[in-house]
């Protein structure tokens, strides 16, 4: 039996089509889940060092690491998604539910996408915290 829905002329969604996603997937949330991890624990010896110091600098690299935890919960909410609407879009081909099929799968690949897309914005300001320390070594000079 081959569970196929016709998108387009010469075109199908088979039921292998959203399972490709699944390793890309897991291979992401692997590393969102380190890159959590370790902003979570430099969060932690930050606020310490914060709280016996109480220096701006510190401050201003948690509030960096603040940015960046949101973005990586954003990007881990957004990746879960897109795992569960691959999951409904094979139930779709399964079942011969063209429509929800197709409408699941191009949402996954839209979330995938977003997710993907918050990455490269937290990659972008991982930089921050850095550029805040040079910046505090610059103004004592």
């Amino acid at each position: 039996m081959r569970a196929d829905i016709g998108i387009t002329s010469g075109m199908t969604l088979e039921v292998s089509t959203p399972a490709l996603l699944f390793p890309a997937i897991s291979l992401l949330f692997l590393s969102y889940t380190n890159r959590f991890l370790h902003l979570s624990a430099l969060i932690r010896d930050l606020h310490h060092e914060w709280l016996r110091n109480g220096d701006a600098t510190l401050r201003a690299q948690i509030d960096n690491l603040r940015r960046r935890l949101t973005l990586i919960r954003t990007m881990q909410l957004f990746g879960a998604i897109s795992l569960f609407l691959c999951v409904v879009s094979m139930l779709g081909v399964i079942g011969s539910f063209k429509t929800v099929a197709i409408t699941s799968f191009l949402s996954a690949l839209i979330l995938m996408g977003v997710s993907l897309a918050c990455l490269v914005y937290e990659v972008w300001i991982s930089g921050g915290a850095l550029r805040i320390l040079l910046n505090a070594v610059d103004g004592k000079k």
